[in-house]
């Protein structure tokens, strides 16, 4: 191939099997003949992996090596890559090599054929039940509620020609959700269909409070449906009030009823006390996202590099 690829790969305590991802990856480059630049970001891990990273790069010359100066998470962490990125193809896949290698040049040539980003949709999860639902009804629900019709199953694996990247990053965004900036940017995309392998070795990084805060910026970047649901509650609530409070005068004035109820009364104020913390929640989630915005802090911070250039 003539073009040059590079590939992004964000890291996170993988020094233990950081040499099966680097075989895989070689081991494809040889046979496909890639003019390789493999970009390793260290996200803030515990286990010493960017001293891998720096022992690698001493056998492999193509790394280029980025260790941020704690953990930003996962989206930041591949967001930093694709900003030292300088090939005509980029691809972005995962340490534990559930996304692999070898299937990168079937994605390239969707890109030779024409298209600008072809990205994988999982046909099958080595996950368990609990963890395959919720990815279902994630993306169901994101799908129905964004505002960018964002691919279903479709995770941060991909492969994309330069253009796609450089309009990518001129969304400046704090808490990016990439699949949905790559679907909102447009071009001509195409989803490939694969089945996504178990975790060659360890736990994935993550964690509940991660994957809940990815799912949140998914919805609240690109979907103003939580902000406007708050205006049809507001009108329901104000509407069953209102019938409400004509039942109970009718009632005390036709038959005499004294107005009484403080069981009654006890649930709606809980009910309508809890619904306005609810309604708080959502304005509030959309004005942090205005502050982190205002505040204007760079999204990651770079400790030190590896064959990279000042």
């Amino acid at each position: 191939m003539d073009k040059k690829i590079s590939i992004i790969v964000p890291i996170y305590n993988s020094k233990k099997f950081m040499n099966n991802l680097l075989e895989a990856i070689d081991e494809q480059r040889i046979k496909s003949q890639w003019n390789l630049e493999l970009i390793l970001i260290d996200d803030g891990s515990k286990d010493e992996s960017y001293l891998k990273i720096e022992e690698l790069s001493h056998q492999y010359p193509y790394i280029k090596g980025i260790k941020l100066s704690r953990n930003f998470g996962h989206q930041i962490a591949v967001k930093t890559g694709l900003s030292f990125c300088t090939g005509d193809y980029i691809a972005i896949i995962d340490d534990d090599l559930q996304d692999p290698p070898l299937l990168l040049p079937l994605f390239f040539s969707y890109l030779d054929n024409g298209s600008d980003v072809a990205y994988g949709v999982r046909r099958k999860r080595k996950e368990s039940l609990l963890k395959r639902l919720s990815y279902n009804s994630f993306y169901r629900i994101l799908r129905s509620l964004s505002d960018t019709r964002i691919p279903l199953d479709s995770g941060d694996f991909c492969v994309m020609k330069k253009i796609v990247v450089e309009n990518m990053l001129k969304l400046q965004e704090k808490n990016p959700f990439l699949r949905g900036i790559r679907a909102w940017v447009g071009f001509k995309q195409i989803g490939v269909e694969y089945d996504r392998h178990a975790r060659i070795e360890g736990e994935s990084g993550y964690t509940l409070k991660k994957l809940l805060k990815i799912a949140m910026d998914g919805i609240f970047s690109f979907s103003s449906v939580p902000i406007r649901v708050i205006t049809i509650l507001g009108v329901i609530g104000l509407s069953f009030a209102t019938c409400y409070s004509i039942y109970v005068i009718v009632q005390y004035f036709r038959s005499g009823i004294p107005v009484q109820g403080f069981a009654t009364l006890a649930i709606i104020i809980s009910f309508f006390s809890s619904l306005t913390l609810i309604c708080l929640g959502i304005i509030g989630e959309y004005i942090v996202r205005i502050y982190d915005e205002v505040r204007d802090r760079p999204y990651s911070v770079i400790e030190k590099t590896i064959n990279i250039e000042a």
